[in-house]
């Protein structure tokens, strides 16, 4: 058998984290066994689908690099075969025209609530056996509805929480298909999962309701039903359920934020699975590891502080050149052109220790492309008329020297010397004078990236 997973979410909104971790185990699960990802848009509720959020999915699964073999289909380029199936199933008896109107419906359910029973459809349009059903009414558009069994129990093993059964009894004859004659979520996922030969579906808890109607009606079409996995909810970092108010931003937002896709792979990777003690891992070791056994039942807390840790770990083991385009397109954003600069993978790579993020890290950068002034307080503080003459004397050599960070290093330390003063008494309002502020990484460093042209235009600048 092939695994065949997928990814199916309904474009109504951006891919927040919950659903980029349900797409993340989907693709792993496929990768590891050697199998395929299928991508699916879930766009049957009209109204409140729209291009953009389909869009966003896409860019949200690109960024993460979460890559399908196949699709992306769209239910709505799929009709045709959810209504050859639905007429198919009304000759097959396994589905039934129901004409109960909005209003009958509404009078039944406060019916069903007065006598504090659960709220269900009393199949009365349902052709059972000796059964005699009402005349039908005219100018009543009817619903088609599934003929769900009444007797037993639907069940099936849960790769993550076990053995679940629900009572047939408990279940009512559902809607598969509008009066308009569009189909319902719980038949278009039966017939997609059934076409696409899916074998493993990975998805929310919030669809284990959904579960026990979809195996019932794979069973009436006489399609295989796929293994089933329901990932536990993921709670905010204050114990809440994820919400807009609670993080559940979208995927996009932490490129906004200056996140690495590779550090929030890896941080949803720990979100409700483990692999012995490990933390840090690529996404090639995660899909040989991964498997459904090791995912956990309770709830996954979000750690924002975990997440800030990891993105730290991988700016620092990234590419000097990687770190390079993100620092560009996010100061590009700020209307600052590096081009005719110092090279910005060396000037990355000077602070790429110290930046949590990749905004941070575009932030550090920007003085060596904008001469930003000090403040007031700083210039005052420390561009003394002492430091001043302390820079003055320092340009002096820095006109005709190797211009390496070496020999620079040696520069200041040698005027500090000469003239009584500590390093840090001439490095500092260097510092100042050069990026406006009083601490960056080693200034021989800064001196030899920011080259000699800038150096000395900044400290003519400044002594003016």
């Amino acid at each position: 058998m092939t695994v065949r997973t997928r990814f199916a979410p309904s474009p109504t909104g951006f891919l927040h984290i919950g659903g980029a971790r349900t797409a993340l185990f989907s693709w792993a699960y496929a990768q590891r066994h050697g199998g395929k990802f299928i991508l699916r848009i879930e766009d049957t509720d009209v109204e409140r689908s729209t291009p953009e959020a389909v869009k966003a999915i896409l860019d949200g699964m690109q960024w993460l690099g979460l890559n399908h073999d196949e699709g992306p289909f769209y239910q709505m380029q799929r009709i045709a075969r959810y209504k050859q199936v639905i007429d198919e199933m009304l000759a097959a008896g396994t589905a039934y025209l129901c004409y109960t109107t909005r209003d009958e419906l509404d009078a039944l359910r406060a019916e069903q609530e007065a006598r504090k029973e659960k709220p269900r459809y009393d199949g009365r349009w349902r052709p059972d056996v000796g059964k005699t059903l009402a005349l039908v009414p005219d100018g009543v558009p009817p619903v088609v509805r599934f003929r769900n069994p009444t007797d037993g129990v639907v069940a099936w093993d849960d790769q993550v929480k076990g053995r679940i059964e629900f009572s047939n009894g408990e279940l009512d004859d559902f809607i598969i298909a509008r009066a308009d004659g569009t189909p319902t979520y719980n038949f278009c996922v039966v017939v997609d999962d059934w076409d696409m030969a899916i074998t493993h579906v990975i998805r929310g808890d919030d669809h284990v309701n959904n579960t026990p109607r979809q195996i019932n009606l794979l069973q009436a079409l006489g399609a295989p039903v796929p293994c089933y996995a329901h990932l536990s909810m993921i709670l905010g970092d204050d114990g809440q359920k994820l919400s807009k108010r609670h993080g559940a931003v979208s995927v996009m937002q932490y490129d906004d934020d200056g996140y690495l896709p590779e550090a929030v792979l890896n941080y949803l990777a720990r979100l409700g699975w483990s692999h012995g003690d490990e933390e840090v891992f690529s996404m090639e070791q995660f899909t040989q590891w991964f498997d459904l056994d090791h995912i956990t039942a309770s709830a996954a807390q979000f750690n924002t502080e975990k997440l800030n840790w990891l993105n730290a770990h991988y700016i620092k083991a990234a590419a000097p050149q990687r770190l390079a385009a993100e620092v560009v397109r996010r100061l590009a954003r700020q209307g600052v052109a590096t081009e005719g600069g110092p090279d910005v993978a060396k000037v990355a790579a000077l602070y790429r220790d110290r930046a949590g993020n990749l905004n941070e890290l575009a932030d550090a950068v920007h003085p060596f492309y904008v001469l930003v002034h000090a403040s007031e307080e700083d210039r005052a503080h420390h561009l003394t008329e002492i430091a001043r003459n302390a820079l003055a004397a320092l340009r002096n050599r820095l006109t005709d020297c190797t211009w390496q960070a070496a020999e620079l290093g040696q520069l200041v330390k040698q005027t500090a010397a000469e003239l009584g003063l500590k390093m840090p008494q001439v490095a500092i309002p260097l510092r100042v004078a050069l990026l406006g502020l009083p601490q960056s990484p080693a200034i021989d460093a800064v001196l030899e990236v920011l080259g000699r042209e800038r150096v000395l235009e900044r400290l003519n600048s400044v002594l003016a």
